[in-house]
Protein backbone atom coordinates (compact mmCIF):
# COMPACT_ATOMS: atom_id res chain seq x y z
CA UNK A 1 0.00 0.00 0.00
CA UNK A 2 3.04 2.41 1.09
CA UNK A 3 4.28 1.49 -2.90
CA UNK A 4 0.85 2.60 -4.15
CA UNK A 5 0.97 5.51 -2.63
CA UNK A 6 4.46 6.47 -3.09
CA UNK A 7 3.82 5.70 -6.81
CA UNK A 8 0.60 7.77 -7.12
CA UNK A 9 2.07 10.39 -5.83
CA UNK A 10 5.20 10.54 -8.19
CA UNK A 11 3.02 10.04 -10.99
CA UNK A 12 0.48 12.62 -10.10
CA UNK A 13 3.33 15.55 -9.37
CA UNK A 14 5.55 14.32 -12.61
CA UNK A 15 2.74 14.84 -14.76
CA UNK A 16 1.97 18.02 -13.49
CA UNK A 17 5.33 19.20 -13.75
CA UNK A 18 5.53 17.73 -17.08
CA UNK A 19 2.68 20.26 -18.35
CA UNK A 20 4.75 23.67 -16.78
CA UNK A 21 8.39 21.90 -18.22
CA UNK A 22 7.83 25.30 -20.73
CA UNK A 23 8.04 27.81 -17.95
CA UNK A 24 10.77 25.81 -15.56
CA UNK A 25 12.75 25.53 -18.44
CA UNK A 26 12.63 29.19 -19.26
CA UNK A 27 12.76 30.06 -15.79
CA UNK A 28 14.64 27.64 -13.57
CA UNK A 29 17.14 25.17 -16.02
CA UNK A 30 18.09 27.94 -18.14
CA UNK A 31 18.36 30.39 -15.90
CA UNK A 32 22.26 29.73 -15.40
CA UNK A 33 22.79 30.29 -18.91
CA UNK A 34 21.77 34.33 -19.26
CA UNK A 35 24.12 37.27 -17.61
CA UNK A 36 20.22 38.19 -15.66
CA UNK A 37 20.99 35.11 -13.75
CA UNK A 38 21.21 35.77 -10.11
CA UNK A 39 24.42 33.93 -9.01
CA UNK A 40 25.75 36.68 -11.51
CA UNK A 41 24.51 39.35 -10.71
CA UNK A 42 25.92 38.97 -7.03
CA UNK A 43 29.14 38.01 -8.29
CA UNK A 44 29.20 41.20 -10.06
CA UNK A 45 28.46 43.18 -7.50
CA UNK A 46 30.88 41.21 -5.40
CA UNK A 47 33.35 42.13 -8.27
CA UNK A 48 32.69 45.83 -8.51
CA UNK A 49 33.36 46.09 -5.18
CA UNK A 50 37.38 45.11 -5.69
CA UNK A 51 37.23 46.91 -8.76
CA UNK A 52 39.31 49.73 -7.24
CA UNK A 53 42.32 47.51 -6.35
CA UNK A 54 43.03 46.30 -9.51
CA UNK A 55 40.06 43.51 -10.36
CA UNK A 56 38.24 43.41 -12.92
CA UNK A 57 34.00 43.30 -13.13
CA UNK A 58 32.83 40.11 -13.89
CA UNK A 59 32.29 40.34 -17.65
CA UNK A 60 29.09 39.32 -19.10
CA UNK A 61 28.12 35.90 -19.61
CA UNK A 62 25.50 33.97 -21.97
CA UNK A 63 25.20 31.09 -24.45
CA UNK A 64 22.82 29.61 -26.55
CA UNK A 65 22.51 26.22 -26.69
CA UNK A 66 21.78 23.74 -30.10
CA UNK A 67 19.83 20.39 -30.56
CA UNK A 68 21.13 17.75 -32.93
CA UNK A 69 18.32 15.03 -32.29
CA UNK A 70 14.76 15.51 -33.38
CA UNK A 71 13.54 13.65 -30.25
CA UNK A 72 15.70 15.56 -27.57
CA UNK A 73 13.16 18.22 -26.40
CA UNK A 74 10.62 15.88 -25.97
CA UNK A 75 12.77 13.18 -24.02
CA UNK A 76 14.70 15.91 -22.06
CA UNK A 77 11.08 17.32 -20.91
CA UNK A 78 9.63 13.81 -19.93
CA UNK A 79 13.33 12.91 -18.20
CA UNK A 80 13.58 16.25 -16.38
CA UNK A 81 10.15 16.20 -14.93
CA UNK A 82 10.69 12.55 -13.47
CA UNK A 83 13.72 13.60 -11.97
CA UNK A 84 12.07 16.62 -10.33
CA UNK A 85 9.30 15.60 -9.17
CA UNK A 86 11.56 12.62 -7.18
CA UNK A 87 13.62 15.66 -6.04
CA UNK A 88 9.75 17.36 -4.79
CA UNK A 89 8.67 14.25 -3.64
CA UNK A 90 11.82 13.22 -1.09
CA UNK A 91 9.93 14.59 2.29
CA UNK A 92 6.83 12.45 1.15
CA UNK A 93 9.02 9.34 0.25
CA UNK A 94 11.31 10.12 3.99
CA UNK A 95 7.56 9.85 5.71
CA UNK A 96 6.47 7.13 4.02
CA UNK A 97 9.67 5.45 4.76
CA UNK A 98 9.54 6.77 8.36
CA UNK A 99 5.96 5.34 8.82
CA UNK A 100 7.81 1.67 7.62
CA UNK A 101 10.64 1.23 9.60
CA UNK A 102 9.13 2.85 12.69
CA UNK A 103 7.35 -0.22 13.84
CA UNK A 104 10.76 -2.17 13.86
CA UNK A 105 12.88 0.16 15.69
CA UNK A 106 13.56 0.00 19.70
CA UNK A 107 11.74 3.09 22.16
CA UNK A 108 15.82 4.39 22.49
CA UNK A 109 16.61 4.20 18.43
CA UNK A 110 13.28 6.45 17.64
CA UNK A 111 14.30 9.96 18.54
CA UNK A 112 17.84 9.27 16.49
CA UNK A 113 16.30 7.88 13.22
CA UNK A 114 13.60 10.38 12.98
CA UNK A 115 16.59 12.70 13.47
CA UNK A 116 18.56 11.53 11.05
CA UNK A 117 15.78 11.39 8.70
CA UNK A 118 14.57 15.31 9.13
CA UNK A 119 18.42 16.12 9.28
CA UNK A 120 19.59 14.79 6.08
CA UNK A 121 16.46 15.69 4.25
CA UNK A 122 17.12 19.55 5.02
CA UNK A 123 20.92 18.58 3.83
CA UNK A 124 19.93 17.49 0.65
CA UNK A 125 17.84 20.23 -0.17
CA UNK A 126 20.46 22.84 0.99
CA UNK A 127 22.82 20.63 -1.24
CA UNK A 128 20.62 21.26 -4.19
CA UNK A 129 20.63 24.86 -3.71
CA UNK A 130 24.40 25.38 -3.30
CA UNK A 131 24.63 23.24 -6.55
CA UNK A 132 22.17 24.96 -8.14
CA UNK A 133 22.92 28.70 -7.14
CA UNK A 134 27.18 28.53 -6.67
CA UNK A 135 28.81 25.23 -8.01
CA UNK A 136 27.01 24.64 -11.44
CA UNK A 137 27.11 28.53 -12.69
CA UNK A 138 30.60 28.88 -12.09
CA UNK A 139 31.55 25.03 -13.86
CA UNK A 140 29.20 26.04 -16.56
CA UNK A 141 31.07 29.87 -17.00
CA UNK A 142 34.45 27.69 -16.70
CA UNK A 143 33.65 25.03 -19.25
CA UNK A 144 31.79 27.46 -21.96
CA UNK A 145 34.85 29.60 -21.94
CA UNK A 146 37.22 26.96 -22.09
CA UNK A 147 37.96 26.11 -25.70
CA UNK A 148 41.04 24.16 -27.67
CA UNK A 149 42.27 27.09 -30.03
CA UNK A 150 40.99 29.96 -31.12
CA UNK A 151 39.48 28.36 -34.30
CA UNK A 152 37.49 25.69 -32.66
CA UNK A 153 33.94 27.28 -31.82
CA UNK A 154 32.04 26.01 -28.67
CA UNK A 155 28.67 24.76 -29.64
CA UNK A 156 27.24 23.27 -26.52
CA UNK A 157 24.22 20.79 -27.10
CA UNK A 158 21.53 20.43 -24.99
CA UNK A 159 21.96 16.92 -24.61
CA UNK A 160 25.53 17.78 -22.59
CA UNK A 161 24.25 20.97 -20.66
CA UNK A 162 20.82 18.66 -19.45
CA UNK A 163 23.58 15.71 -18.01
CA UNK A 164 25.72 18.04 -16.80
CA UNK A 165 22.93 20.48 -14.69
CA UNK A 166 21.32 17.13 -13.83
CA UNK A 167 24.42 14.96 -12.50
CA UNK A 168 26.51 18.23 -10.74
CA UNK A 169 23.58 19.50 -8.54
CA UNK A 170 22.30 16.03 -7.49
CA UNK A 171 25.59 15.07 -6.55
CA UNK A 172 26.03 17.97 -4.44
CA UNK A 173 22.75 17.45 -3.14
CA UNK A 174 24.15 13.69 -2.26
CA UNK A 175 27.52 14.93 -0.98
CA UNK A 176 25.57 17.04 1.76
CA UNK A 177 24.57 13.75 3.44
CA UNK A 178 28.06 13.19 4.79
CA UNK A 179 26.62 14.53 8.25
CA UNK A 180 23.96 12.19 8.57
CA UNK A 181 26.43 9.20 7.19
CA UNK A 182 28.79 9.74 9.91
CA UNK A 183 26.12 10.38 12.19
CA UNK A 184 24.46 6.85 11.34
CA UNK A 185 27.30 5.16 11.21
CA UNK A 186 28.67 6.35 14.66
CA UNK A 187 25.42 4.87 15.86
CA UNK A 188 26.04 1.28 14.13
CA UNK A 189 29.59 1.63 16.53
CA UNK A 190 31.58 1.57 13.00
CA UNK A 191 33.10 4.87 13.71
CA UNK A 192 33.55 7.61 16.51
CA UNK A 193 34.49 11.08 16.88
CA UNK A 194 38.22 9.76 17.88
CA UNK A 195 38.52 8.26 14.13
CA UNK A 196 37.09 10.98 12.45
CA UNK A 197 39.44 13.19 14.21
CA UNK A 198 42.64 11.27 13.70
CA UNK A 199 42.55 10.93 9.86
CA UNK A 200 40.84 14.84 9.77
CA UNK A 201 44.18 15.35 7.04
CA UNK A 202 43.34 12.41 5.15
CA UNK A 203 39.61 13.63 4.81
CA UNK A 204 40.71 17.11 3.65
CA UNK A 205 43.11 15.00 0.75
CA UNK A 206 40.04 13.04 -0.41
CA UNK A 207 37.55 15.84 -0.02
CA UNK A 208 39.71 18.06 -2.18
CA UNK A 209 40.09 14.83 -4.76
CA UNK A 210 35.89 14.60 -4.27
CA UNK A 211 35.89 18.46 -5.09
CA UNK A 212 37.59 17.76 -8.52
CA UNK A 213 35.85 14.94 -9.99
CA UNK A 214 32.44 16.82 -9.41
CA UNK A 215 34.36 20.09 -10.49
CA UNK A 216 36.34 18.98 -13.60
CA UNK A 217 37.91 22.26 -13.86
CA UNK A 218 41.22 23.96 -13.88
CA UNK A 219 39.48 27.07 -11.60
CA UNK A 220 41.16 27.18 -8.31
CA UNK A 221 38.09 29.00 -6.71
CA UNK A 222 35.43 26.62 -8.37
CA UNK A 223 37.70 23.67 -6.63
CA UNK A 224 37.80 26.29 -3.29
CA UNK A 225 33.69 27.10 -3.49
CA UNK A 226 33.68 22.96 -3.72
CA UNK A 227 35.98 21.87 -0.84
CA UNK A 228 35.39 24.46 2.05
CA UNK A 229 31.53 23.18 2.17
CA UNK A 230 32.56 19.76 2.08
CA UNK A 231 34.96 19.73 4.75
CA UNK A 232 32.14 21.67 6.92
CA UNK A 233 29.81 19.14 6.31
CA UNK A 234 32.97 16.67 7.70
CA UNK A 235 32.68 18.68 10.97
CA UNK A 236 29.54 19.00 11.11
CA UNK A 237 29.39 15.34 10.92
CA UNK A 238 32.03 15.01 13.91
CA UNK A 239 30.19 17.13 15.49
CA UNK A 240 26.74 15.43 15.43
CA UNK A 241 28.09 11.86 16.79
CA UNK A 242 27.74 10.72 20.26
CA UNK A 243 31.08 10.82 22.65
CA UNK A 244 32.29 7.66 23.09
CA UNK A 245 30.94 5.84 26.01
CA UNK A 246 34.11 5.44 28.73
CA UNK A 247 34.50 2.06 30.72
CA UNK A 248 33.54 3.69 33.86
CA UNK A 249 37.00 2.81 36.31
CA UNK A 250 36.97 0.58 39.45
CA UNK A 251 36.96 2.10 42.55
CA UNK A 252 39.01 -0.82 44.72
CA UNK A 253 38.83 0.50 48.30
Amino acid sequence: MALLRVAAVWVVVAIGLFCGMPWIFDHVVMAPCHDGFASYRCLRALTSMFAGYGSEVLPPFSIHLINIRLTAPLMIHISTALLLSVTICAPYLVYELWRFVRPALYAGELRPVRRALLTGTALFYVGLLVGYFIIFPLTLRFLAGYTLTGDVANHISIDSYIETFNLLILCIGLCFELPVVCYLLSLMGIINKTIMRRYRRHAVVGIVILAAVITPTGDPFTLMVVSIPLYLLYELGILLMKDERRPAENNNG
